[in-house]
């Protein structure tokens, strides 16, 4: 039993490492695409399912021997050496390379958890416009803008927000675009560019200068796409990941290896963890499901990758302490 639930242990975090890795790299293409999401959702479930696995085999493991120690004491038991062979290789060089290689994975995972936050979701005018079949063409404003709200940033105007009636070439002679972003302020006469489905204009169109519509029209997987909203993208994925390695970082070479060594064995400290994982999974399962976010739910997994950095720094206090 003790074996089998070592051996359990070990694999459920390779293989959650693996699926993890998986799942947050399609978070950094999906934003041109409508859900459902499958592969997210199903490697997001792998990950979660390792992590409550191995948290049950870490809780059989302490139920055999609550402390794990990288050296074998004068006087140890059979249980005490079956704890030191926990890892296959105990020196502290391997612990730390290996908690290198964790927290490299807890600073991509939590800025690609961040990307979708910055880019946005397609919405549903857009993900209907998908499923009608949609086109990109260059129309004319017909009539005078309504509702028009500038953008500011640090009292910069960056464009304007309006509802727009435009006249699209070979296509309707009036589409109503709700909402339509422009960089200049719109006018009775201006050329845009609207996604709009000829098949079905009453869904209305789309008008947004800041993003790729192109790739809304033929829409497939693509991480950073050359606009103004794959830039802001690539910048959060950098800064947040930028963190979270240099985080990581202390804190392995701020701790004692045997001190990593039982963090990485504490069932308390991956239980913890564990939660959090399962956590922020069904927290984006209805963005991954196209069903609508509750207020609650949608907080947490728009926090998800602030959260994912202060649990692992929480549960690595005590490493800290006895660096």
């Amino acid at each position: 039993m003790y074996t089998a639930l070592t051996w359990s242990a070990r694999i459920c975090a390779v293989v959650g490492y693996v699926a993890t890795a998986v799942a947050c790299a399609w978070l950094l293409g999906m934003a041109a695409l409508a859900p459902p999401h499958t592969v997210p959702l199903v490697w997001g479930g792998v990950a979660a399912t390792c992590a409550v696995v191995r948290t049950a085999a870490l809780w059989g493991v302490r139920s055999v021997k609550p402390r794990v120690s990288l050296a074998k004491p004068a006087s140890a038991s059979r249980y005490d050496q079956a704890m030191v062979d926990l890892s296959f290789d105990n020196s502290p060089s391997w612990v730390k390379a290996r908690t290198c290689g964790m927290w490299a994975l807890v600073a991509f995972a939590a800025g690609a958890l961040f990307v979708p936050v910055v880019s946005g979701s397609p919405g549903q005018t857009i993900s209907a416009l998908q499923k009608a079949g949609a086109t990109v063409s260059t129309a004319v404003v017909v009539e005078a803008p309504s509702s028009v709200e500038k953008d500011l940033s640090e009292d910069i105007v960056r464009g304007y927000y309006a509802n727009l009636v435009v006249s699209v070439p070979d296509g309707p002679g009036r589409l109503s675009v709700h909402r339509a972003y422009t960089r200049d302020r719109p006018h009775q006469g201006a050329s845009v560019e609207v996604l709009w489905s000829p098949s079905a204009p009453r869904i209305g169109g789309v008008v947004h200068e800041r993003r790729d519509l192109h790739l809304y029209a033929q829409p497939r997987w693509e991480a950073f796409p050359d606009s103004a909203g794959g830039r802001d993208a690539l910048f959060a994925l950098i800064i947040v990941t930028f963190v979270g390695l240099v985080i990581g970082l202390l804190i392995t070479l701020g701790s004692d290896s045997e001190a990593l060594q039982e963090l990485a064995w504490s069932p308390v400290a991956q239980t913890v963890r564990a939660v959090v994982i399962v956590g922020l999974y069904l927290a984006w399962l209805p963005m991954l499901t196209a069903h609508k976010l509750s207020g609650l739910t949608g907080l947490f997994a728009a926090s998800g990758f602030m959260t994912v950095l202060l649990v692992y720094c929480f549960t690595s206090v005590r490493a800290i302490g006895e660096g």
